[in-house]
């Protein structure tokens, strides 16, 4: 598989691309889902900030790199030796028919723009003129030039596509276009004028009021709109729209583009004009994050936005949280009516000199919230990916945009209520008047890059103040058109694969510490840990070398998280009972995992607070991580069958079941996150080799070893049967069994299954289901309820071994497929089911006979 995408050069999905049908022009949705116009809402008095990325969100836009990389004008390496021919070239089609799609309505706004410009400059040299020379130079400066640029690119471009052929070049345009950005450059340093000028010219003069409120755009050919009504202000926007928009379809175009073809030098050469445009921009003039004025009189600006989870009276509301550099604000978005600009609410504020974060430990314990159950969560994933499915199904089959929306909605309800119901970590907030506020975050990082982000700002001279309910609707307004974060987290369709990953730490600490690292990657929208390190005790140069497998679904980032563990029990959050561990540095990737099409492994590093992590991944189908294959060599205990492995050692439960679970109920019981983190691959394969083995040191290894890496040589062992725990004889009537309503005839059946089981099995289910109880009455510490457990257990436990060589597990939806939500329900059944006693089980008999 070909190696990662470049740390700076996230890039749209290609299923996103399709999602819009390759419509660059396309309108993006809030946070409740409504629709909003691209462009600055009315009253806008600042140039928007140019995106550089090709993704509107700042998290992964260069910019937000902390200054690391910068953006590499070439796509990502090995994407286009990779493209196929035929279907490259096709894609290319598609991508370059969506542009001009939505150029042709560029060129039709900036026509609308230029057509008052001739009758105003004719009437300036009479005696009752309505702009004088110099403001319509101001306003309507470079426009025509503009114009002129893109029809011409327009009509060289419309012929190509058209008359289309495998050997249709157009680089040339695209370089040509590029070059001439230095015209866009001198529109936006004049942007800002152009604007105040216009809208002092309204206030003065009536008859330009009229004619800047409602300028006719004409409607692309095949519309059955002949003219929409747009305003001057929206249509100055649109050409700093548009250099964004253009350089999407460079990116596209490169990655369906093949090395060999003439146009790739020119489009590369393109995008690193057009991406180097875009940087300097920004650099001179980030005026999208300026607001009002604070009480000092210096310039207000906004530093940090995003959703967040608040619990507020006891029930869990979504907000949009905005940090300026005085003051945080937390407010949510109104509902409008249909045609109206959307404003935000303002719920709170707090002026960073009054704020304060009290240390987990001293603060109050939180206010009583329901969490959702585990079970209802796994249901909406379910939900999502069935919902994906039909859709793409409805699409393909060309169905009714009227069903396509209504199933988009329902996704879109099940994706709003999984984000929100789904973060757990307290991210407290105090004011010194008394109050406070507390956040549910889904990962340690954001609540670190919030405290981090507030304490580099509360390092400043600030000063406490109170808002006047202008100051404060002043200031909320200007929130919508400061926000950098326009869409609540979604899931990412993607392949679900696995990651293995070597981590290896090449760093020196600042002073001795107990340091260990988690690996955690965004699923469904939030973020999920995933593997967590050894930890190295009191030492500045921690010598990590530990190999995880992660199961991706739909990720796109990876995160790593160091820490220094603390063991101290007197310092234990009072929101959630654990114990707190402090973060010495963290940092993240982008992985893209659509674009890897060969076994190869990719390096890279994550520098964070002077520690610096080297790694390597690559990606593995999860078909070939879940295949079910016997050992060749029956003398050991891994791949051979469970009745073999007791009959050889004369034991009614394997020896590495027995000595794994006593392990993990010794020391790790109270391990956060225990079965779900993955444990070290190299170490779960060296314990794995000893079983094997049967060699004398394993209780040794055993108690040196970490407590993760027995834990996932456990589930390991029962992935790796020949045949599952439960056998696959009875998997048909396990799944028709928890499938029964009646819940007398679904207990006949639950039982009489497990008494169909060979003795051998049914002894060490029963063994585990008490040990898997048991680790569920901690759930308070280690965070791992029934549901949980079940979820990690059940299809390893279930899953049926002919699964692999008649389907391959390849989207995202599968993890969450009917089948295996099935297997997770058995499980959970004899879990929630009072203890079954395997003599009682044997001596009890049904009234009916039923053959299996």
């Amino acid at each position: 598989m070909e190696p990662l995408s470049h740390r700076g050069l996230p890039r749209l999905s290609w299923i996103d691309t399709l999602y819009s049908n390759f419509s660059y022009g396309a309108d993006d949705y809030d946070a409740e889902g409504n629709e909003e116009q691209k462009g600055p809402p009315e009253g806008s008095e600042t140039m928007p900030y140019i995106d550089e990325s090709p993704t509107m969100s700042p998290q992964l836009s260069a910019r937000s790199q902390g200054g690391g990389d910068s953006i590499s004008p070439t796509p990502p390496e090995g994407l286009a030796p990779g493209v196929e021919a035929g279907k490259g070239l096709e894609m290319r089609k598609l991508v370059l028919s969506g542009f001009l799609a939505s150029e042709e309505i560029y060129i039709n706004q900036l026509e609308a723009l230029l057509l008052p410009m001739k009758p105003l400059k004719a009437t300036a040299t009479t005696s009752q003129p309505v702009l004088t020379i110099q403001q319509i130079e101001t306003i309507f400066y470079k426009i025509q030039d503009i114009y002129e640029i893109h029809k011409e690119f327009y009509d060289n471009l419309c012929p190509k596509v058209q008359q289309w052929d495998s050997q249709v070049t157009m680089g040339h345009l695209f370089q040509k276009l590029a070059s001439q950005l230095g015209v866009y450059k001198a529109f936006v340093d004049n942007y800002k004028v152009a604007l105040e000028t216009a809208e002092k010219c309204s206030q003065s003069n009536n008859q330009f009021q009229k004619i800047s409120e409602e300028l006719k755009v004409k409607g692309p050919k095949d519309s059955k709109d002949s003219h929409t009504s747009v305003t001057m202000e929206a249509l100055l926007y649109k050409p700093i729209d548009r250099v964004t928009r253009s350089t999407l379809v460079l990116h596209d175009l490169l990655k369906h583009t093949p090395v060999d073809h003439p146009d790739y030098p020119l489009l590369q050469d393109a995008l690193r004009i057009s991406q180097n445009f875009l940087s300097s921009i920004n650099e001179d003039i980030d005026p999208r994050r300026t607001a009002v004025t604070t009480p000092k009189g210096e310039t207000r600006q906004l530093v940090k936005d995003g959703f967040l989870v608040e619990v507020s009276e006891s029930s869990r509301k979504l907000r949009h949280v905005f940090l300026f550099t005085d003051v945080l604000l937390c407010a949510k978005l109104k509902k409008t009516s249909a045609g109206k600009h959307q404003q935000y609410d303002c719920k709170w504020y707090i002026p960073l000199a009054d704020l304060v974060f009290p240390s987990p430990e001293e603060s109050e314990a939180s206010p009583q919230v329901h969490p959702f159950p585990d079970h209802e969560l796994e249901d909406m994933k379910m939900k999502i990916s069935a919902l994906k499915s039909e859709i793409q199904k409805e699409k393909a089959n060309k169905g009714q945009s009227r069903a396509i929306e209504r199933l988009k909605k329902k996704m879109f309800e099940n994706e709003f209520l999984l984000l929100l119901n789904s973060p757990t970590i307290p991210f407290r907030i105090h004011s010194r008047n008394g109050k406070s506020y507390l956040f549910l975050l889904s990962s340690d990082y954001e609540r670190s890059e919030w405290r981090e982000a507030i304490q580099k700002l509360q390092k400043k001279d600030l000063q406490a103040f109170v808002l006047s309910s202008v100051e404060l609707q002043v200031l909320t307004g200007s929130c919508f058109k400061l926000r950098t974060v326009h869409n609540i987290p979604q899931p990412h369709p993607c392949p679900l694969l696995g990651l293995r990953g070597l981590t290896q730490c090449v760093s020196i600490c600042p002073s001795p510490a107990d340091l260990y690292c988690t690996l955690e990657v965004d699923s469904f929208g939030y973020f999920v840990s995933k593997a967590k390190t050894r930890v190295f005790r009191d030492t500045t140069e921690p010598k990590w070398d530990e190999e995880f497998e992660i199961e991706l679904e739909g990720s796109q980032s990876l995160r790593i998280l160091c820490y220094d563990k603390c063991y101290d029990k007197t310092k234990v959050n009072k929101d959630n009972n654990e114990i707190v561990d402090k973060i010495m540095g963290k940092g993240q990737i982008q992985l893209d995992p659509q674009t890897v099409e060969t076994k190869n492994w990719h390096t890279d590093v994550i520098e964070m607070n002077g520690i610096k992590v080297e790694f390597s991944m690559k990606f593995t189908s999860r078909d070939m991580s879940l295949k079910r294959t016997p050992s060749k060599k029956q003398t050991g205990v891994f791949g051979v069958k469970i009745s073999v492995v007791t009959k050889r050692e004369r034991s009614k439960v394997p020896y590495i079941v027995r000595q794994c679970v006593e392990e993990v109920e010794k020391r790790g019981i109270e391990e956060v996150g225990i079965y779900r983190i993955s444990g070290v691959a190299t170490d779960i394969q060296a314990l794995k080799a000893v079983f094997d083995a049967n060699n004398k040191d394993i209780l040794l290894m055993l108690s040196d070893m970490d407590i993760n890496a027995i834990a996932g040589t456990l589930k390991l062992y029962f992935r790796e049967l020949p045949e599952p725990l439960l056998t696959d004889r009875l998997y048909p009537a396990f799944m028709e069994g928890i499938a029964l309503s009646d819940p007398a005839a679904k207990e006949n059946c639950m039982m009489h299954l497990l008494r169909s089981l060979p003795d051998p099995n049914l002894i060490t289910f029963l063994f585990l289901l008490e040990h898997l109880k048991r680790v569920a009455e901690k759930e308070p510490i280690n965070k791992m309820s029934l549901h949980n457990l079940a979820t990690v257990f059940g299809p390893t436990l279930l899953r049926p071994s002919e699964v692999e060589s008649k389907a391959h597990l390849t989207s995202a939806a599968d993890i969450w497929s009917h089948d295996v939500m099935a297997q997770v329900q058995v499980l959970l059944y004899y879990l929630q089911h009072p203890p079954i006693s395997f003599a009682e089980l044997k001596r009890n008999t049904l009234y009916f006979s039923t053959d299996v």
